[in-house]
């Protein structure tokens, strides 16, 4: 059945194995380790087939695993949608971390990172979805429900990993959405063949000096 065509169905919340008051047992850390790899050949599967070429049996071999031992895990190809989603974003959220890690937060740095961060599978699959949620009323349900949850966390993350913008907040949302909006176009517009690849650098650097003029100036108070 593809996955493409399975109703969303309530799900558990939470992806994590279920612990005990001593900590987790052997079984739930194994299944947390099935889930993780069917999870993970679900994005692989949507990387190289598109969403609506994926079907559960073809997730079930590239995890190798039968397809019993799936539905185990994963009661249908909506609630296995939902997890490679949610870990989507967790893989996206985890990149912001590390490119905010270091002390000085340079624009080069940050773009160049987060270009690394788009070239990468997890990018195409979520972009992937996020085109075929466009006309699939089934996984737009699963899909931006899960879109506002991560806009909100990331946004409460990035105000704490960034404190020398925290005095003008309205430049930072900007800044952060002009980022994504840039960065991610021209990733796809690369893909695509609809910009030629020499222009990478000159584009990033336009937006590295955009953004290093929005920056606050040192010692300015919050605005209100």
């Amino acid at each position: 059945m593809a996955l493409a065509s399975s109703r969303p169905t309530p799900v558990r919340r939470g992806l994590r194995a279920q612990t005990s008051n001593s900590g987790p047992t052997q079984q739930s850390l194994k299944s947390a380790q099935t889930r993780a790899r069917l999870i993970d050949a679900t994005i692989r599967c949507i990387v190289k087939y598109g969403y609506a070429n994926t079907t559960t049996p073809q997730v079930a071999m590239e995890a190798g695993l039968s397809r019993g031992a799936m539905l185990h895990h994963f009661e249908n190809g909506a609630t296995l949608i939902k997890a490679a989603i949610v870990e989507l974003h967790e893989k996206r959220i985890r990149a912001f971390r590390r490119a905010a890690e270091t002390t000085e937060h340079e624009p080069a740095t940050l773009v160049h990172a987060y270009w690394r961060q788009v070239q990468k599978p997890a990018f195409i699959a979520f972009h992937e979805l996020a085109l075929a949620a466009r006309t699939n009323a089934d996984l737009a349900a699963i899909l931006r429900p899960l879109q506002v949850e991560f806009r909100q966390r990331f946004n409460a993350e990035a105000v704490q990993l960034f404190p020398e913008w925290q005095s003008d907040p309205r430049s930072f949302e900007e800044a952060m959405a002009l980022s994504q909006t840039m960065i991610e176009g021209l990733a796809i517009n690369v893909q695509t063949g609809a910009v030629d690849e020499a222009m990478v650098e000159p584009m990033l650097s336009l937006l590295q000096r955009q953004l290093e003029s929005m920056k606050p100036a040192p010692g300015r108070k919050a605005s209100r």
